[in-house]
């Protein structure tokens, strides 16, 4: 995906929320039609029974004719391909689509190639019942055949058109690379660079930490809680723009400079799941407060340090060129002797009880990364790590 930042006029984000306002409306309906199935009555409404009905609704309501027919159907579209994803089981569940939250809609088809570059660093694209609305060029123009027009928490639009960048090639010097992502160093590499994802600064976690409590006393429905909340979106906003610029520099670098990159096979997804209550047994029918508040913490500090979203980007640019290795024991093997104890490591200190081997404990774990060694769950066999090659990325337009 290539993204765009707009810059329409007071007229024209009227006419855009108005089109994001209809195609979230079209997208609820179909939830709720899907929702409402029953054993006792017959199969919900596909794609072409539910455009009929939008024909009869359109000529029913003049605001809903008011807007884009061809934002309409596109949200049915976009819902009846949700449905098949959730079915097999690539996807979750459809849910409601909330204003504020879920701002935007999709162009498909012959409309979306109606764009033009009007000099080096602005270009328009023709939005259907709102006209030419212009963004900036920050990169070359893809030849898409569909994009999306969103809104984020801090009122800013965006223009994102669906096509596959060409990967970036290999240097072809033969290095190997290992990343050993943490908390507290986003990646080590087996190189000796130590990378930190950009966050808060300290003066703006004081300030979000004060909102948040300024939040937490706010009457629910009240103007004052609305700003509250509008000011916390605009600082976590600014957090995810900050990895998301340090991720795609970030993995650019590695995929130009190393031909393969061998990264841990972590499910992000499973890590950083809400924990189970553990009952405590010194207070009967309680549970434990604080370890569900160490686990969240953790979890933050995972989804902060941009994990998934690193290794995803460094394999749609390195195509074919990043292998994942078995985590298991890389950060308490020596990456000189090869033993393996626990007591190795102490924090962000490593040092062998064996040979008296001393470095950062990120950096030998990505060196053990990038030579594949390992030793077996007794600790006394050294060993390769199991590495599988990543198929190549593909996506649809």
């Amino acid at each position: 995906m290539s993204r765009y930042r707009l810059y329409p006029t007071p007229a024209q984000e009227i006419g855009l929320l108005g089109q994001c306002g209809h195609a979230r409306y079209v997208w609820n309906l179909a939830v709720e039609q899907w929702s409402m199935w029953t054993r006792d009555k017959g199969p919900t409404p596909g794609f072409v029974k539910q455009a009929r009905q939008l024909t009869e609704a359109r000529a029913e309501f003049g605001w809903l004719r008011g807007g884009s027919q061809t934002v309409q159907q596109q949200a049915l579209r976009d819902f009846d391909q949700a449905r098949r994803n959730y079915f097999a089981g690539s996807h979750g569940r459809p849910t409601w689509r909330k204003a504020g939250q879920h701002e935007g809609f999709r162009i498909v088809g012959p409309q979306a190639g109606r764009v033009e570059q009007v000099s080096r660093k602005w270009a328009r694209v023709l939005v259907p019942k709102v006209g030419w609305v212009r963004f900036r060029v920050s990169r070359a123009l893809p030849d898409a055949r569909s994009y999306r027009v969103t809104r984020d928490s801090l009122d800013r639009w965006h223009v994102a058109f669906a096509a596959v960048p060409d990967p970036i090639p290999a240097p072809g010097s033969g290095e190997v690379v290992g990343i050993d992502r943490g908390v507290a160093v986003s990646a080590a590499l087996s190189t000796g660079e130590l990378l930190k994802c950009p966050g808060l600064s300290e003066s703006e976690q004081r300030r979000l930490g004060h909102l948040q409590r300024r939040l937490a006393r706010a009457q629910s429905g009240s103007n004052r809680r609305k700003r509250v909340k509008a000011a916390v979106a605009k600082l976590h906003a600014r957090a995810t723009a900050r990895r998301k610029d340090w991720v795609e520099k970030t993995s650019t670098d590695i995929a130009r400079r190393f031909d393969v990159i061998r990264v841990e096979d972590l499910r992000v997804g499973q890590m950083t799941r809400r924990p189970k209550p553990r009952p405590d047994p010194a207070q009967q029918g309680s549970y434990l407060p604080n370890r569900r508040r160490a686990k969240a913490g953790l979890n933050r500090g995972i989804l902060a340090a941009g994990w998934g979203l690193l290794v995803q980007r460094l394999e749609q640019k390195a195509t074919g060129r990043v292998e994942r290795v078995n985590p298991a024991y890389t950060s308490q093997t020596c990456s000189r002797c090869g033993h393996c104890a626990p007591g190795n490591r102490d924090s962000q200190a490593f040092r062998c009880q064996s040979c008296g081997h001393t470095d950062h404990a990120d950096l030998n774990a990505a060196i053990n990364i990038a030579a594949g060694r390992a030793v077996s769950a007794r600790g006394d066999r050294p060993g390769r790590l199991s590495v599988k090659r990543e198929p190549q990325f593909t996506t649809s337009a």
